[in-house]
């Protein structure tokens, strides 16, 4: 049987994932809110059994054995190391934290439990348009077959719209909760460059910048909205060679239509390969002739069968999302003498490794903006408990609580944490 279901969080993005899971025969039994009238007006909406504001409620319950968490990040890693410590598999949405401390709690519980599912929802992984182009480049469509370090310049571009919640004020607004393009875009494709080549970033150089600090129609008050609008950055990959692989990305979030679009690129010495979209379009030099050959080596037909919105969740994180959700049933249906579940239909999935490695990117990216000059990326392996880390969390709590009041001022804030 599929495990139950626990869901924390009930904004867009829960929305769209609990008619993919009910499609793939998941039984979502619980969820989780911010606050008891969230809580319950989401399970009213999504038809889910039970509700409530508390954590444990959710975790403890015996027909919850999966849980997605889609809540504020500053709760990832304490849902997560607690669901885990407790014997709950644990898909956990992106960005998976604040900072790397907490993070590396994440990663030590995931390998303190290894016979758990613990996966990052980095869904372009699964989109069939960059499972095509991964095979490609292993198969030596761009240079020698079987190496990762033919890649010369990766480039990626992405133009959407607003990613905060227009109606109301919440984290989604504000880049130290985990709001704004580089955390919520810029994420995805850290995670999928690295993928792709199997390579990391040594060193990088961004520009992270607000613009919309005031939009007319959010009902933001005087707050000013804090989660950047435009992301830039370059990403220098391990390698052997004097000219490492760079990686350009280039991210948009003020497209008036709402539109989304997504163009991956990368280049080698016998051609070019592009995802445009769903699509993958190939560009091959004939050695002998010197032309270049265009072929389309796979175009995406697929149509959603789920409403969805391009600024929470485009329609090529939702197709690789269903197909991440379909690797999950898969996983828990190896077949019908074997119990528990087999990690192969999970195997390209985000681990919680490669989040703290994603984390350690980002951070970087910050760091080089404020400062204006390339930064090494540095990644922990320590969780200290220090005190700049600990006013960083209490400060996102705050106002996530004071948020969270606002919506429902009868709510005792101390009982979601």
């Amino acid at each position: 049987m599929l495990p139950g279901i626990g869901m924390f969080g009930t904004g867009e993005v829960t929305h769209v994932l609990v008619p993919i899971l009910r499609d793939k025969g998941f039984n979502i039994v619980a969820i989780w809110g911010r606050t008891g009238k969230e809580a319950e007006q989401a399970a009213l909406e999504l038809k889910i059994p039970f509700h409530t504001a508390k954590i444990d409620d959710v975790l403890l319950r015996k027909d919850v054995d999966l849980v997605f968490i889609t809540c504020p990040p500053f709760l990832h890693s304490q849902i997560s190391v607690k669901a885990l410590g407790i014997g709950k598999h644990v898909v956990c949405d992106k960005p998976m934290t604040l900072m790397q401390s907490d993070a590396v709690k994440m990663v030590r519980a995931s390998q303190y439990y290894p016979t758990l599912i613990s996966i990052v929802n980095h869904s372009l992984r699964f989109l069939p348009a960059i499972a095509h182009m991964k095979r490609a480049m292993q198969e030596g469509y761009i240079g020698a077959p079987g190496s990762c370090l033919d890649q010369t310049l990766i480039d990626v571009k992405v133009r959407m719209g607003p990613l905060f919640n227009r109606k109301r004020y919440d984290w989604l607004c504000d880049e130290s909760m985990g709001g704004g393009a580089l955390n919520l875009v810029g994420s995805h494709v850290i995670d999928l460059v690295k993928f792709l080549t199997e390579r990391k970033a040594v060193r990088v150089h961004g520009t992270v910048r607000t613009y919309a600090m005031y939009a007319s129609h959010a009902h933001t008050g005087i707050r000013r909205v804090a989660a950047p609008d435009v992301c830039t950055f370059q990403m220098e990959l391990e390698g052997e060679g004097t000219t490492p692989t760079l990686v350009t990305v280039n991210i948009n979030c003020h497209e008036s239509n709402n539109s989304f679009q997504q163009e991956v690129v990368i280049y080698g010495p016998s051609g070019h390969l592009t995802v445009r979209g769903g699509d993958l379009v190939g560009h091959r030099l004939n050695p002998d002739t010197g032309a270049i050959k265009e072929e389309m080596l796979y175009v995406d037909v697929q149509d959603l069968q789920f409403s969805t919105s391009d600024t929470a969740l485009p329609r090529p994180y939702v197709k690789g999302l269903c197909k991440l959700v379909g690797a999950l049933r898969d996983a828990f249906h190896p077949n019908k003498e074997t119990a528990g579940w087999i990690k192969e239909p999970v195997q390209a999935a985000a681990t919680f490794e490669d989040g703290l490695y994603v984390q350690a990117v980002l951070d970087a990216i910050r760091k080089s903006s404020s400062d204006r000059c390339w930064t090494k990326v540095s990644i922990s392996t320590e969780s200290p408990t220090n005190q700049k880390a600990n006013v960083l969390v209490n400060a996102a709590a705050r106002l996530a609580s004071a948020s969270a009041i606002r919506a429902d001022p009868s709510i005792n804030h101390t009982g979601y944490f």
